[in-house]
């Protein structure tokens, strides 16, 4: 895709969300996706190879939780792959302190090189699982919200979010449409909610849904 064809269907899809990218962030976004392209030809990062789509159902569908995570200073991204969607978060909005969390060590590396390529400041990705009394004993109750990008069953996800989560923050599940079945099997203890939202996707006829609860 040509950059200036990538810059248009970036900023135009960003708007709708909500999101002014300026050309910092255009650019950020098409070092982005030649790193993800490259890597991907080694590594299991996605299995989508249209330019088109990986901006779409990747860079933009990440920015669905923009709106409603304003005011958020520090953001955990648990499951985070190939950085999705604390990175595009973070290269919308800097001000963010992004952590993010991964199990598997060839996906950190490569979101550690992105970090790099982009010279991002206040992100880290962490090689670990969040379930380890040694993480949760260094970031327990540091973060103002917790999300996750199609990394496991919301109970499951929530039980593993909410040592992280301060008092009053946040935890939001990026879902799609078996988001209901999964609320009847969530559990809900020390956390208000959920709100749902149903945030169309730019460009496509479907929406992603955005589960969040409140920690109590």
């Amino acid at each position: 895709m040509e950059y200036r064809d990538l810059a248009k269907l970036m900023k135009d899809g960003a708007a709708e969300l909500g999101v002014d990218l300026n050309e910092t962030a255009i650019s950020a976004f098409s070092v982005y996706l030649e790193e993800l392209k490259a890597w991907n030809r080694k590594i299991n990062l996605t299995s989508i190879d249209s330019d088109r789509e990986v901006i779409i159902r990747h860079f933009l569908d990440s920015l669905t939780p923009y709106r409603y995570i304003k005011g958020t200073e520090r953001l955990l991204d648990i499951g985070a792959g190939a950085g999705f969607p604390g990175i595009p978060l973070k290269i919308a909005d800097p001000s963010i302190e992004v952590t993010l969390i991964d199990s598997i060590g060839k996906k950190v590396y490569f979101m550690r090189n992105i970090i790099r390529k982009l010279g991002l400041k206040g992100i880290e990705a962490i090689s670990g699982r969040v379930e380890d009394k040694s993480l949760i004993g260094k970031y327990g109750a540091r973060f103002d919200c917790v999300i996750s990008r199609a990394f496991t069953g919301l109970g499951r996800f929530l039980e593993l979010s909410l040592p992280y989560v301060r008092t009053g923050g946040s935890i939001v599940a990026i879902k799609g449409p078996s988001y209901k079945d999964e609320l009847k099997g969530a559990g809900k203890i020390g956390l208000d909610g959920p709100r749902i939202y149903e945030v169309k996707v730019p460009f496509e006829e479907r929406f992603t849904t955005l589960v969040i609860f409140k920690k109590r």
